[in-house]
């Protein structure tokens, strides 16, 4: 019979750390979303810059339902990267625009192959 063990509990400072600790009070809205694929563009960008972002009124879209609701999600950031989360959510902006208006074909081969 082959006798099992258990190997001991890893110590606190082995565990991986959270690298931001921030309270959601402190938290700013950076951009008001209209679908939460864009919420979600802005997040990834802003964390891929090394802001931390949180996405507020997530889980709210499921209560919805079929009742038309505006300007429940949004993308927080910290009160200290304000000012750096601006520049990288107008970016994201310029692009959702750009695929809004068509200015890219969404064919990737326009013309026949």
């Amino acid at each position: 019979m082959h006798k099992f063990t258990l190997s001991p509990p890893r110590p606190p400072e082995a565990l991986p750390r959270v690298p931001w600790r921030v309270s959601v009070r402190d938290m700013h809205a950076v951009y008001r979303a209209g679908n939460l694929f864009d919420a979600h563009l802005v997040k990834d960008a802003l964390e891929a810059g090394g802001i931390p972002a949180f996405i507020a009124g997530e889980y709210l879209t499921g209560g919805v339902g079929q009742l038309p609701a505006m300007d429940y999600i949004a993308v927080m950031v910290p009160e200290s990267s304000l000012a750096e989360a601006g520049g990288i959510v107008r970016e994201v902006e310029a692009r959702l625009a750009i695929d809004e208006v068509g200015d890219l074909p969404d064919d990737p081969c326009p013309a026949p192959c």
